[in-house]
């Protein structure tokens, strides 16, 4: 069985404060295809649309890890649909 696409939310808690930057920067990512300011425990939610499971790997970390003010995340990947 061959999936192909990889869709995944991620959670990120923000320094105090830099919200709106991280936010502005998320939303430069041509992967991201919805982000939302969130109030509790995680600060930011992305959606995030890639072309497989590694390039998303490579998103997660290197970009969306790699923003000033970012200082956690939790990704959650979606499940493919079984037949």
């Amino acid at each position: 069985m061959q999936y192909g696409a990889a869709t995944a939310i991620v959670l990120i808690v923000t320094e105090p404060g830099s919200e709106n930057h991280v936010i502005e920067k998320l939303r430069q990512v041509e992967e991201v295809t919805e982000s939302l300011i969130l109030f509790g425990e995680y600060d930011i939610f992305v959606k995030l649309q890639c072309p497989d499971f590694g390039f998303l790997s490579e998103i997660v970390v290197n970009v969306i890890r790699n923003i000033d003010g970012v200082e956690t995340t939790k990704t959650l990947t979606a499940a493919p649909l079984l037949d």
